[in-house]
């Protein structure tokens, strides 16, 4: 493979295209930064001062709601509000838990819909499902269902999900590949996670407000028997794909047919494989993987 990384750097700044908040005020949880509020959203919030306050560090949820749940019940409110201005999609109807740190405690839950309206920091799964063959390495690709809300029809990997409130990493990949791709819990539970992966980038959806995505990947590898085959389980996926590894790395460099984020994890597995070579390049690479924070 080239020692050229611009093919693939091309994903890295793709999901890295905010370098700075500017626009953006910081968005608090008793008295700790949680997210990010840009001005559309931060208009909406004045229309609630008994549950919003605003002073010289940003914007706060009220000091008198003390407990996760009544944050939790404050934000579905506002939620609702911004879903009917057109601020915001309509609910996922899936919590995710709101952290000021990534290994902190939960301060809140908010609708997935609005967590890049808050600049809140989302975490996922993705799962490598390898299979390793006398002919050489393999990976099971998803196609994505046509009618998904994001990037329809593109390629994924076999089982990749948010991580839901009152869930963990492992726990979630589990569950999602239970769900996703009817892989039995005993041997999701074999998988290995391998790397994190983090970045920024804008959140632009026509007709509604800027936000911003702050994006955690737990990324892990599973090796997969040669008689298993995934089947999905649900109406994320239209069907699933064996490619030889090769020609994943030719897809990911030549092209844009897998899935925005997707992009990083599978980079993220050609630096561990060695199919991009050790050097300057790859040093940067690994360095543009983790620009979240």
């Amino acid at each position: 493979m080239t020692d050229d990384i611009a093919p693939f750097w091309r994903h890295i700044a793709r999901c890295n295209d905010l370098p700075s908040p500017a626009g953006f005020e910081p968005f608090l949880i008793g008295g700790r930064q949680v997210g990010w509020v840009g001005p559309e959203v931060l208009r909406a919030l004045t229309f609630r001062p008994a549950d919003f306050h605003f002073d010289a560090r940003g914007v706060s949820l009220a000091r008198r709601l003390r407990t996760p749940h009544a944050r939790s019940r404050a934000l579905e409110a506002v939620v609702t509000d911004l879903v009917r201005a057109g601020l915001i999609p309509r609910p996922r109807e899936e919590l995710y838990d709101v952290r000021a740190d990534p290994d902190g405690p939960s301060l809140a839950t908010l609708d997935r819909c609005a967590v890049p309206a808050f600049g809140i920091r989302a975490e996922g799964v993705h799962v490598n499902g390898l299979v390793r063959r006398g002919d050489g390495l393999f990976l099971w690709v998803a196609v994505r269902a046509a009618d998904k809300s994001v990037e329809p029809g593109k390629l994924d990997h076999i089982v990749a999900g948010g991580i839901p409130a009152g869930l963990g990493p492992d726990e979630t990949l589990v569950k999602e590949a239970a769900e996703e791709a009817s892989i039995p819990p005993a041997l999701a539970a074999t998988a290995r996670k391998v790397a994190r992966i983090s970045y920024v980038m804008a959140w632009d959806i026509p007709g509604c407000a800027r936000g911003m995505r702050r994006d955690t990947l737990h990324v892990y590898d599973l090796d997969l028997p040669e008689g298993f085959v995934p089947r999905p389980n649900d109406n994320e996926v239209a069907r699933f794909e064996l490619w030889p590894i090769e020609e994943v790395a030719r897809a990911v460099r030549e092209t844009d047919r897998f899935k925005f984020n997707v992009t990083l994890v599978l980079i993220d597995l050609f630096l561990r494989l060695g199919l991009i070579p050790p050097g300057r390049g790859a040093e940067r690479l690994r360095a543009g993987l983790d620009q979240g924070g």
